[in-house]
This record gives structure tokens, sequence and C-alpha cells, in this order.
């Protein structure tokens, strides 16, 4: 399973957990009732069968244990919340909660309760006829799709960041709805064949010997019983929000300025995280995975106040990790300002990126990589521009996992050529991982021409350069339409070092500072300086006829780091 499902504090990992067993039992008790639809002895079969593994000592104790704790981390949940403010799907799920044990108690208490207590026989016709055809029969279905209801919207938050949930959703919502509606249809007509029986007196009192049914005095038991649980619930309820209210007031006292960047400035209680304080005052904040830590588009950019924060937790550097996010990027969910903070939100709330500023331009000492198909222009003269493309993607398909397996990626596509950089946290993984790259497209190239001399058609050729330098990672272009590139003096080397591959006859022309970053030594003799259009220093650089020569070099230096 994808660990990112996990990811959390242990209280979310265990209220997955302890939602998930439920939502399985409530899952098999509802196709239990719905076998009402064909046949009585159905039903009872499927109880049986199933009341075999649930009620078995070790099963019991784990529903209830699952009960019990699902439902005291989720009051525990809401009552640590700095606001009540929340997305509509996570009120309806938390509304729904609390509904639940107001019905649950009293379907418990008649039948579990009844059965240990007083031995009653509580197979579906007793609950059934327990309910038929008073209102108690409506509130129990109600019970029924409100607990279904509230099941499915927490299995759709938890899994809605997988790839393939969002792929197999329109058959689950079938399922969603089919299930509910045919317990529900199940129990109506077993509930009148049940209760025609039940007018019968010579059957009515087959069935109350059989079903054990309980005394008046043993109903006011029970019913004495559950009216002290529900009591006891609200009671509970009731001390949890006073000491919500009371927190909350305490909290007011204690309060922190934020400043929105094309936003807001607006004071909030110290404590909450800062999309709380975002959803508190009504500030658009994406957050697809409801402030987990998972999805990463609540992050902002700290453009002052970092200091006053604390260092990011497992969670949430993991998933800033993940995405390659800056040093000055946080998760807004995980984020508890305590001093004043100004920050820039990344995603807007339409899902698109917001429009790139000063602190989105990093500048960076990165490797790059200019690469560039040789006699192009006459191998494709007269050939069909099907037959141009199709060449072109074949040739990308073959050496473009090599950059991507080295941890670059292309920045654009030139033609027969491309610009790719490597964006690693230094410059020596930067240069080592650029290097890497040309060795293993060299290889890659190698084989992609014995396929095309299998098929009679001669090998191609390319021109590599492959430079270290300072440049700008940013956004360009208008506001909607800006992609992430980079410019700089760096781009301009690496491109006229490709270009003089042409003369010299090789496949790459690896600059000196780059194989220095990289630690690899190279005898002095093979350094060259080159005058470079444009670039007022000569630059040294190495040629290589073939980038594959650099492997066992490079395996050399590794393994020397190493030892």
């Amino acid at each position: 399973m994808d660990n990112a499902l996990w990811r959390g504090g242990w209280a979310a990992q265990l209220r997955i957990g302890s939602g998930l067993i439920l939502f399985v039992f409530a899952f098999f008790h509802f196709i239990n009732i719905g076998l009402g639809l064909f046949h009585t002895d159905y039903l009872h079969g499927m109880q049986d069968g199933r009341q075999a593994i649930t009620r078995h000592n070790v099963i019991s104790l784990l529903f209830y244990a699952a009960l019990i704790l699902h439902a005291a981390l989720a009051v525990i949940s809401i009552i640590q919340r700095r606001t009540l403010r929340m997305p509509f799907s996570s009120a309806l799920q938390v509304v729904l909660g609390l509904l639940i044990p107001l019905q649950l108690i009293s379907h418990i208490v008649h039948t579990r309760v009844a059965h240990e207590v007083f031995d009653v026989n509580d197979e579906m016709g007793y609950i059934i006829i327990l309910m038929w055809p008073s209102s108690a029969i409506w509130m129990q279905s109600l019970l029924l799709l409100i607990v279904w209801i509230h099941g499915c919207i927490g299995l759709h938050m938890w899994l809605r960041l997988t790839s393939w949930w969002s792929k197999t959703v329109p058959y689950l919502i079938g399922v969603a709805v089919f299930v509910p509606s045919f317990a529900l249809a199940g129990v109506l007509t077993e509930g009148r064949r049940i209760w025609a029986d039940f007018a019968d007196e010579f059957l009515r009192e087959q069935y109350i010997e059989y079903y054990n049914w309980p005394s008046p005095e043993t109903f006011g038991v029970l019913l004495a019983m559950k009216n002290n649980a529900v009591l006891g619930f609200l009671v509970t309820l009731g001390a949890c929000g006073i000491f919500f209210l009371g927190r909350k007031l305490w909290r007011r006292r204690h309060s922190v300025r934020v400043a929105y960047a094309q936003g807001p400035d607006v004071v909030a209680e110290k404590g909450m995280t800062l999309l709380e304080i975002s959803q508190a005052n009504g500030i658009p904040h994406t957050a697809l995975c409801g402030g987990k830590g998972r999805c990463t588009t609540c992050r902002v950019i700290v453009e002052d106040g970092s200091e006053g924060l604390e260092a990011p937790s497992e969670v949430e550097a993991r998933s800033l990790a993940a995405v390659g996010a800056s040093p000055q990027t946080r998760l807004a969910c995980q984020i508890r300002p305590t001093d004043p903070l100004t920050v820039f939100r990344v995603f807007r709330p339409d899902g698109e990126r917001n429009r790139g500023h000063a602190s989105q331009g990093q500048e960076r000492q990165l490797a790059v990589l200019f690469l560039d198909m040789r006699g192009f222009t006459a191998r494709t003269t007269g050939q069909l521009p099907y037959d141009i493309v199709f060449l072109l993607n074949r040739f990308f398909d073959a050496i473009v996992p090599a950059i991507a397996d080295a941890g670059g990626v292309v920045d654009k596509y030139m033609g027969d050529g491309l610009l790719a950089v490597f964006n690693k946290p230094d410059a020596a993984a930067s240069a080592k991982s650029g290097l890497h790259a040309a060795i293993e497209i060299s290889l890659a190239l190698d084989g992609f021409n014995q396929r095309l001399a299998a098929e009679g058609s001669p090998g191609i050729r390319i021109g590599m350069g492959l430079h270290l330098g300072d440049l700008v990672l940013g956004e360009i272009g208008a506001a909607g339409h800006a992609s992430q590139t980079i410019i700089g003096d760096a781009v301009n080397v690496a491109s006229r070092l490709e270009s003089e591959t042409k003369a010299l006859g090789v496949e790459l022309l690896v600059s000196d500072e780059l194989l220095q970053a990289a630690g690899v030594a190279i005898d002095p003799e093979q350094i060259r300086l080159f005058q470079l259009r444009g670039v007022t220093e000569p630059v040294p650089a190495v040629p290589v006829t073939r980038a594959a020569e650099l492997s066992d070099i490079a395996a050399r230096e590794e393994q020397a780091s190493s030892a």
C-alpha cells in the first residue's frame, strides 16, 4: 500500500484503522439485511455465519475497541481544532458522526446487551418486529444511511489522492448507492412478511417463545440503560463543547498577525495552523488532502518571520522533499505561527499556480546539459513530416529516460535537441547527476543505433555540452500561462560548448568546473581553453570522443570517495 495513505500522526492512523474495521462490519451487516429481499433463510443464514465471527470474544473486543477508539479520536480531533470552519464534506462527516451514537446506542442495547444480559434471541426477525411498524423502523433506516454516508466520505477523504481512486470512483459510486438501497429493500420486505406472521395469534406466541421476548420489566430496564447511555454521550459532548469554547476564549488573549502577499492582513489565535487561520478568516487557501500534510497544495513561501517557526516535522519534510520545495517553503497545514508572519500562497483556489514573484526566482549553481542531433537537416531532407516526427520521438524516447534516471529534467525541447537541468541540493550532487546522465545517454544511443542498423537505417550522432554554473530558476511568462524555466550564463556556456563539439568531432564537451565539482580527476593535458561566443572569459573544458568513456573514471572516483 502507498505509504502516502498512512502519512500523519499516530492518532490519524488509528482513526483510519478503526474506521476501516467499522466500515467492513457495516458493509457486511447491510448486505446481510438486504438478503431479506430474497428469502428469510438467506437472511438468518448469513446472520448466523456473521455472528459466529463477530461475537467471538477476540473479534468482539476488536470491534468495540475500534468503535470507542474511533469515536474518542474523532471528538478529540474536533475539540483540538482552533476553528469549526471546514469544507462542506468534512462538516457533513462530522455532523453525521455525531448523530450516529444517538441511534446506535438504542440498537446495541436492544440487541447485544439484551442478548448477553437477558438471553434474548436477537435474530433479525426480533429486531424487525421490535421496530415495526412504528417510527423506529425509519429511525434505524436513517441510522443505516448516516453510517454509510459517514463511512463513504471518510473512505473518499483517505483515498482521493491515490492515482487509482479517481479512475474507480464512477464505479464505486454505483456500489455506494446500491448497498444502502439493497439493505433498505431487504428490511422492508422482511418487515412486511414477518409482521403478517406476527398478526396471527398462534404464530405470535411461537415468535415470542422463540425469541425469548423481553417482559415489560425487562424492556423498562433496557430503556433505562439506553437513556443513561444517551445522556452520558450528551454530557460528554457538552463537556467537550465547553472545553472547546473555554480554550478558544483563552486563546483570544494570545494572538498573532499574519500578512498574506496579494491578500489581507489578519489577526488570529496562536496555536492555529496557518491553514486554519486562512479558513477561519475566509481567505481562499487550497488544501486538496484536507490539511493532512500529504498533497502539499497548501504550501506557502515564507517571506518574513520564518525564524519564529518550528523546524518541519518528519511528515512535512517528507512531503516538501517529494516536490523539491525551496527552504523557504512550508506547508500551511503544518505550521503554527507564534510571531508575525508574511506568506505567499503558491496555489490559487482554482488549482493553478499563483503568479510568480521575486521569491519564486531562485539563484542556484546547477549542471546544465545541451544536446543536439548531428546532420539532422541532411538526414531528413525529402522525408514526410510524419516520418520526421516519428524519428524524433523514437530518439527522445531512447535518451530522455537516462536524464530522468539521473535526477534531471528536460527544461525544453528545441527541434532535434534539448536543454536539461539537474536540480539537486548542492553543486556537487548536480554535477555528478549531469555527468552520469551524459554517460547513460551515450550508452542509450549505442543501443538505439543498433536498432536502427537492424532496420537498415543509418545511425545517429549527437553533440553534448555539459557545464556547471550559476543560473536562475523561475516562472517566466504571462500570468496564468507562465512555465518554470532556467536562465543565466551557465545556459549559454553549455549551448556554446555543444556547438564546439561539431568542429571537434566529439560527442561531449564538459567544462572543467563541472568535473571538479563532481570530484573527477582529469589529466591537465586533456583540458583545453575555449573562447566561446558571448562568453567573456575562456572556458576550460575537456573534449570526450564518446561520453561512455567517462564511465570507468566516474566509477573509480565514486569508489574512492565512498571508501
